[in-house]
């Protein structure tokens, strides 16, 4: 079983310090919700952002929409050999039933989130999505698992192909994916850390070539 975790993903509802902001605010009205209530999506809160720790790097849950759907209509998923979840810069965690299939409207996206976001889990009663807060190490701690592999940019150079044999050679493992759109991961990551390129790459590329690779030595001697 490989455990994929999108971790310190920019994926979060709007903070109390800006939730008066014109943007912010203009943009719940449309949507009839209260201003906390709403995603914070650098798209439509640039602005507001510039007030916020971080700025430059939050409002990102299109990294986390895109980064799902590879994952979650992956063959390694279909074949019941993937379990994927999000960790949020806020230490929330997300699990995900392997059986969830996410809108690929992003806007769709994004209102599934703002209710995971209220009411802990979607659907009610059904869970298919379920939020617990909860630290990456935690996490890691609460999976079980010895083989935790962190892709970095300044880990130690594997290429895919050697990397997904790696992965399918192991009974179980945890490989952990930034979900922000650059600088560093904001949790303490103490474990191996791998890198699959030479410069940097989006969180979905790197998911997509370490799930493909996984897939094509499956079986392998």
């Amino acid at each position: 079983m490989l455990h994929l975790v999108i971790a310190d993903a920019e994926l979060e509802t709007v903070p109390e310090e800006i939730a008066d902001h014109p943007s912010v605010v203009n943009y719940a009205k449309r949507k009839r919700k209260k201003p906390t209530e709403i995603l914070l999506d650098s798209s439509y809160h640039h602005s507001a952002l510039k007030g916020l720790p971080d700025g430059e790097r939050r409002g990102r849950p299109d990294i986390v929409h895109v980064s799902l759907l590879n994952a979650l209509e992956s063959i390694a998923n279909k074949e019941g050999l993937l379990r994927v979840y999000v960790h949020t810069r806020n230490d929330e965690v997300i699990y995900l039933n392997p059986e969830t299939r996410l809108p690929r409207n992003y806007n769709r996206f994004i209102g599934l989130m703002e209710s995971l976001f209220r009411q802990g889990e979607v659907p009610r009663g059904v869970g298919l999505l379920r939020l617990e807060r909860k630290s990456l190490s935690e996490l890691v701690d609460e999976i079980g698992e010895d083989n935790v592999f962190v892709m970095h940019e300044n880990g130690g150079f594997l290429p895919p192909r050697e990397f997904g044999r790696l992965l399918s050679g192991l009974d179980e493992a945890v490989v952990i994916v930034g979900g922000f759109p650059h600088g560093d991961f904001l949790s303490n990551v103490p474990w191996k850390k791998i890198s699959l390129y030479e410069s940097s790459l989006m969180a979905w590329i790197v998911i997509n070539e370490v799930l493909v690779n996984f897939e094509a030595n499956r079986g392998s001697p």
